[in-house]
């Protein structure tokens, strides 16, 4: 596996735990990175990881407010947690992250889903971040 995509795989884990647990995802972050330095089992947090996570941190509200608004029918709350969190990674990814072209993002969040989720799951990340994606130059404040 590619390191951008290990990269992104672990940033998709942390948001998922701070999700889960109702926690920040940079406490969550500081957690992960802590334990990799305390404990040789654990390998490092690469510093792509961080700027995804941290990424999300800065623009979490308006990421899960577009999520919302483009996201017909599926209420951020009743998404399945590993979707809304590949799509939260995505989003900010695709919008904030220029150096990553659109369409790579797009396949490796379309390659998350379809390892980690169900099988409706790829086609629901494709369709919503294809949206994002073609409205991008007006989603950034």
């Amino acid at each position: 596996m590619a390191a951008r995509s290990k990269a992104r795989q672990r940033a998709l884990q942390i948001l998922f735990e701070a999700d889960q647990r109702g926690a920040a995802p940079l406490d969550v972050l500081a957690g992960w990175v802590t334990l990799a330095r305390t404990d040789e089992r654990q390998p490092p947090v690469s510093a792509f990881t961080r700027t995804l996570v941290e990424g999300y941190a800065a623009h979490a509200a308006r990421i899960d407010e577009l999520i919302a608004q483009y996201a017909v029918g599926w209420p951020l709350d009743r998404m399945p947690v590993v979707d809304r969190n590949i799509l939260r990674l995505a989003a900010y990814e695709l919008i904030w992250e220029d150096e990553t072209p659109d369409p790579v993002v797009l396949d490796e969040a379309v390659q998350l889903a379809r390892e980690f989720s169900t099988d409706e799951s790829p086609a629901f990340v494709n369709g919503l971040l294809g949206r994002l994606k073609d409205l991008k130059p007006s989603l950034r404040r």
